[in-house]
């Protein structure tokens, strides 16, 4: 289990840049599902991200492949059961969001709001320690953050369709 203080180490600047570009592969998985959905259904498009994401993944480990541990070495621990859970939000995103980019939102509305839900959810989990993170406390700060995202959400959905 993980200590229940924050530690104070400030992160490697490429880990800013890994999660901005996982910010800009999200926005084209959500575009590329939603067509996907657009030509079938949410459900179609859903089975094929995971069909697909499943073949790169094994492609990926036979590429990769990881070495053995030695038999004096330990194995690393089995993780908790609710880790595999993963796959299951994995689908329902993929099914929401798909049908979502195909709505008045759009692409720019559904990741606003994606990110309002990532946000807050982040701050619940933080707050409560779920899934193994250490608990920290919430501040005014991060719900000035949050509303924030929220009205920049609103502006996207209420202003983003009126056409120049």
């Amino acid at each position: 289990m993980r200590s229940s203080t924050p530690q104070n180490t400030s992160p490697h600047p490429l880990t800013f840049l890994a999660a901005f570009a996982t910010g800009g592969l999200l926005a084209l998985m959500v575009q590329f599902n939603g067509a996907l959905a657009h030509y079938g259904n949410p459900l179609f498009s859903s089975w094929m991200a995971h069909a697909t994401g499943t073949l790169a993944a094994l492609l990926f480990l036979l590429v990769l492949r990881r070495r053995r541990p030695a038999p004096t070495e330990p194995l690393p621990p089995a993780p908790p059961l609710w880790a595999y859970l993963g796959g299951l939000s994995g689908a329902a995103t993929v099914i929401l969001s798909s049908m979502a980019v195909n709505s008045a939102a759009g692409l720019p509305g559904t990741l606003a709001l994606g990110l309002a839900g990532q946000l807050l959810f982040g701050l619940v989990a933080d707050g409560r320690g779920l899934f193994g993170l250490p608990k920290r406390r919430i501040t005014g700060r991060d719900f000035s953050a949050l509303a924030l995202v929220l009205a920049g959400s609103l502006l996207i959905l209420l202003a983003g369709n009126v056409a120049p």
